[in-house]
Order: C-alpha cells, then sequence, then structure tokens
C-alpha cells in the first residue's frame, strides 16, 4: 500500500533526524571530543562502522519507496530492531538530552516496526 510506504520513509528520516540532532546537540554542548568514540581513540574502522550504522537509516528512507514487498517489510523490521539493540548497548548516555532522544528514536523504530509488521499485503502492479 503506497501510504505505508509513505508513512515508513517518513519515519526513517525522522529517525535520522533525530539522530544528527544528537550529533550536533553534543558537539554544541562540549561533551563531544573530536577522533574519539565512546571516550576513546576511533580508529578507522571505528569510523566505518559509525558510517555503515548511520547510514541505515539513509538507506531505509529511499528502500521504502523502492524496494518490492515483502521483502521491504522484513528488511525494515530488523534495521528497526538492529538500531533498537546497537542503541540500547551505549545507554545510559552521558547528557540528558542524549537519554531523550534515544527514547524518541526508540519510539520512531517501534513506529517503523509496527508499520512494517501491520503492512498489507501488496499484490503486484500495485505498491
Amino acid at each position: 500500500m503506497e501510504r505505508v510506504r509513505i508513512v515508513v520513509s517518513g519515519s526513517w528520516v525522522a529517525l535520522m533526524l533525530t539522530y544528527l540532532l544528537g550529533d550536533v546537540l553534543r558537539i554544541f554542548s562540549g561533551t563531544f571530543t573530536a577522533g574519539q568514540i565512546g571516550g576513546q581513540t576511533a580508529s578507522e574502522w571505528m569510523w566505518l562502522l559509525a558510517a555503515i550504522v548511520l547510514l541505515i537509516p539513509i538507506v531505509m528512507v529511499v528502500g521504502s519507496l523502492v524496494l518490492p514487498f515483502p521483502l521491504i517489510k522484513w528488511l525494515s523490521i530488523v534495521a528497526a530492531a538492529f538500531l533498537v539493540l546497537f542503541n540500547v548497548v551505549g545507554l545510559p548516555y552521558p547528557s540528558l538530552f542524549d537519554n531523550f532522544l534515544i527514547l524518541f528514536s526508540f519510539i520512531f523504530n517501534a513506529l517503523i516496526a509496527w508499520y512494517a509488521w501491520t503492512w498489507p499485503h501488496e499484490t503486484q502492479g500495485h505498491s
């Protein structure tokens, strides 16, 4: 159903912007140290992993609109669950605003997973 694709895609945008807002606030609040991730000097592999993880919502924005059903249904559920687990590992975060934004990211991930789970079966030619 076209409406579900738009809602899921928009929810991925909201999630991505929530993550980016947290990054921007960390920089301006002074809780960010250049060249470090989690208080340790970041290697090239750590930066690559960060890029891959943060690329997931960006790819899913487009994927939600163009990938075939049911592939996008299951990719949305798995990606949302992965991002929740990835963020749970870091809890609690040092800043109140970070914990607040992570809570909202969990809500957006839940919304994505719910819409994907309840996604009505699409017939070929009607997406």
